[in-house]
């Protein structure tokens, strides 16, 4: 069974608007840029973007918020991106602000088949206005639900065939619980080897989760802050 497509184009056409999407990467560590700069050449529109942050202006999911694409953000953190702040200080778009790690743990409960879990991060705070709260040995929670995307856009480092994944140091970052938590996964690499050639105990995403590979080439892999000595 072989899951490499020909192009992120090709990959991503039948992404449809209003989809909700998982989108990998940590600031613009182990982001999917094939993928995104595909989704923005095409003419999809209203979707929710599940992704850790917003890229910046010009890069990264920034180029979705540019084109107006997105409806709504599900994010940890949003502080570099002057898009961003116009159009929610504008009421264009939905923002959900979620703790970073209870972001991390709801999208591995929905790849997990979790119903819900109680953490202690948000209680007492507007983060927990309307939720259900449980006091656990003495301490008080609010429990928070999993979430699933309608599609899972990730990026790897190498992929086989079948689609089993290797991530690269950090850029494993919210990849691997987002690829288990895609109703479609799409992962796009660096590097395609035919199958067998992965070491077993290598792999991060097991081919199960994966239903397309895309191989990227000319990664820009940009820093999203250079500080450096004189």
């Amino acid at each position: 069974m072989d899951k490499v497509f020909p192009s992120a184009a090709a990959a991503v056409a039948d992404v449809g608007s209003g989809s909700t999407l998982l989108v990998g990467g940590f600031g613009l560590v182990g982001i999917p840029e094939h993928l995104i700069a595909a989704l923005v050449e095409s003419a999809i529109t209203d979707l929710t973007c599940v992704s850790n942050n917003c890229g910046v202006d010009d890069f990264g999911l920034g180029l979705l918020l540019k084109n107006r694409q997105i409806r709504k953000m599900v994010s940890s953190y949003v502080g570099e991106n002057k898009t961003f702040e116009r159009q929610f200080l504008s009421g264009e778009l939905q923002v959900e602000l979620v703790a970073q790690g209870t972001l991390a743990e709801r999208i591995r409960a929905g790849g997990a088949g979790i119903g819900g879990f109680f953490t202690p991060a948000g209680v007492g705070t507007p983060v927990a206005d309307g939720k259900e709260t449980r006091v656990i040995d003495g301490r008080e929670y609010v429990l928070e639900y999993p979430i699933r995307g309608d599609f899972a856009l990730i990026k790897g480092w190498k992929a086989d065939r079948l689609g089993n994944v290797i991530y690269r140091k950090t850029a494993q970052n919210f990849n691997p619980m987002m690829a288990a938590a895609g109703r479609v996964t799409i992962v796009e690499v660096e590097e395609v080897v035919e199958i067998g050639e992965l070491p077993a105990d290598a792999i991060h995403t097991p081919s199960i989760y994966v239903q397309r590979v895309v191989l990227g080439t000319n990664y820009e892999k940009r820093i999203e802050k250079r500080t450096t000595r004189t």
